[in-house]
């Protein structure tokens, strides 16, 4: 066990849930937040909460990527190329974490957390005048017919006048980008080069900070490539998946164990997961941006203040 839990608590169910909700909402977070609730709702240290967030983030997220998958979201190919590069750094992540003193560890998944937090917050005050003409692209005017189940078209539509926004205002395009005629990813050696970054990264985010590494696909993703808010949210959702499974099963092949409050905060997570799934749609995409950024600020202030504090 990695822990003594001889009772279990509700604790441990409401803050699994919350977890479950902030990943199902904006498809990262999850193990950002799933390690300070283990740290503060359940008194453990980060070495000893970081496989078991992780284990509950992976199963959540392989609960949400699956209405992505049904709704042509997932951009699987790139999930899967970022998935295998990942699984292969993280245990250069976990062999680095144990060497690490638990205040470091602690200060630098902190500031993980806040330059994460002011880049998203940032992105999401200029993605509002976007989002408005790439919602009136995907969605037909009053009176006409539309097929409110063609997810991948209206994608498509938002990704074109995404483009066609950045290239009147004269800003770069993204270097990863969708074909026009497809609506699938442009493949090229520099794509995957961009994309397999992105793995790299996270995998080593999940093997040394116990996370899914959403934290870090969701906001390259939306700063290298110009796939939708859902889509990119579906996407890291099923990275998350994969990356937590080879990750999961690295750590319990040496022995970690969740325990009967570790198994009920997975249950909590899945909870949340369908609902924030349920309600992600109805949101707006640069609000949900500014509430995880401003939450995750919030989570790495008290996250010093316990590292560091007197």
């Amino acid at each position: 066990m990695i822990a003594d839990l001889s009772s279990m608590s509700p604790t441990a169910a409401l803050l699994g849930a919350a977890v479950g909700l902030v990943l199902g909402l904006t498809g990262a977070g999850g193990g950002i937040f799933a390690v300070p609730a283990l740290v503060f709702g359940l008194g453990w240290g980060v070495s000893q909460a970081g496989p078991v967030a992780l284990l509950a983030v992976g199963v959540a997220a392989a609960v949400g990527s699956v209405q992505g998958l049904r709704a042509g979201l997932v951009r699987y190919r790139a999930a899967m190329l970022m998935a295998g590069i990942g699984v292969c750094v993280a245990p250069l992540g976990a062999w680095m974490a144990h060497r690490l003193p638990e205040r470091w560890l602690v200060g630098l998944f902190a500031l993980a957390m806040l330059v994460v937090a002011a880049r998203m917050y940032r992105a999401s005050r200029g993605l509002s005048a976007n989002a408005a003409k790439a919602v009136t692209a995907a969605n037909p005017p009053a009176g006409e017919t539309a097929n409110p189940s063609d997810d991948q078209a209206a994608s498509q539509a938002a990704s074109q006048a995404a483009n066609q926004a950045a290239s009147k205002t004269g800003e770069a395009l993204p270097p990863c980008r969708l074909n026009p005629a497809t609506g699938r990813l442009h493949w090229t050696p520099r794509v995957a080069g961009v994309l397999g970054a992105i793995g790299a990264v996270s995998g080593f985010a999940s093997g040394l900070l116990g996370v899914g590494g959403g934290f870090v696909i969701v906001p390259a993703l939306r700063r290298f490539t110009d796939i939708t808010v859902h889509g990119v949210v579906a996407t890291s959702l099923f990275v998350i998946a994969l990356i937590s499974a080879g990750t999961v099963a690295n750590a319990w092949w040496q022995g970690m164990h969740p325990g009967a409050q570790g198994w009920v905060f997975v249950a909590g997570a899945v909870v949340g997961m369908l609902l924030g799934r349920a309600l992600a749609p109805r949101l707006a995409a640069s609000r949900l941006q500014q509430i995880f950024s401003t939450l995750m600020a919030a989570v790495a202030i008290g996250m010093f203040v316990k590292a560091f504090g007197a």
